[in-house]
Order: structure tokens, then C-alpha cells, then sequence
């Protein structure tokens, strides 16, 4: 295995965090799916060095993307992906959405968000630990659905 894997083979890679416990994914709790995301967080991919190159997002709200509003935790991994020039040629971002039910406990959490990069100042283990204090009003709910998806910006 290479030191760093390709941003191709990220999709992947978060998908088999999400089922290495052997469950699948519409079993997972909000916690499993959140150790799992911040595993494939912490693997390196071939990226540039510039600190924006490889950055984790955690974001959450109520949204009525397609149908009913639904309290949505959204896990992404976003890429900075160069040109054979070394230019910027777009972003490539890694989606694991958690879709829960809301109720009024969730939309009163409003909205939030928070990235953190790699090849930066942060540290990733302090920026999981303020993330993980988030999530503790959805331990008490199940997502009703998980989405994994690739998207090009």
C-alpha cells in the first residue's frame, strides 16, 4: 500500500471505514459513523502540501434538499485537485450525510459548521474532540438514511 492513496480511491476508503465493524450502513449509529469518518480523516491521500489542499468538513442543519425537511449531519472530506501544471483544477469532496428526523431538539440546534485542513496549524485530535461535543444531542437519534457520494466542484 502507498504512503498516501490517491483522492480517486477516497469514495472508497470511507466506504469501507463505515462497514468495517461488519454492520451495515443504515445500522450504523451516529457515533460509528463519526470514529469511522474521522479513521479514513486521519489516512494522508496524495494531495499537494498547501495547507488547504486537504481539508475535513463537519456541518449540520435542517434542509429540504429533495422532500421533506430532514436534520442533516454532513461528514466531507474535500481535495484540492491540480492540473498536470500544478494549478488548481477543482475540488473533489468525499459525502458521508446523515439524515435524521427532525424534531425539536434538532432544529433547535440550527445550523453549524466547521472545517479542518491538513498541512496546517490545527490539530486534527483537538478539532474531533470541540466536533465530538457537537454531536452529543444526536446520540439520542438514529439516522434514518446514509449517503455516501463523490461530487466535483
Amino acid at each position: 500500500m502507498p504512503d498516501r492513496w490517491p483522492p480517486a480511491d477516497a469514495l472508497g476508503s470511507l466506504e469501507a471505514e463505515l462497514v468495517s465493524s461488519g454492520h451495515a450502513l443504515i445500522e450504523l449509529t451516529t457515533r460509528d459513523a463519526w470514529l469511522a469518518f474521522l479513521r479514513f480523516g486521519q489516512r494522508r491521500f496524495d494531495t499537494a502540501s498547501s495547507p488547504d489542499s486537504d481539508g475535513l468538513l463537519f456541518q449540520y442543519g435542517t434542509y429540504s434538499f429533495s422532500g421533506p425537511p430532514m436534520f442533516t449531519l454532513d461528514l466531507t472530506r474535500q481535495f484540492d485537485i491540480s492540473d498536470e501544471d500544478g494549478e488548481h483544477d477543482h475540488f473533489l469532496q468525499i459525502h458521508c450525510e446523515l439524515l435524521y428526523t427532525p424534531d425539536q431538539l434538532l432544529r433547535d440546534l440550527s445550523s453549524f459548521t466547521s472545517w479542518f485542513f491538513h498541512d496546517s496549524d490545527d490539530n486534527i485530535d483537538r478539532w474531533a474532540e470541540a466536533m465530538s461535543v457537537r454531536l452529543e444531542p444526536l446520540s439520542r437519534h438514529k439516522p434514518t438514511q446514509i449517503n455516501l457520494h463523490a461530487e466535483r466542484i
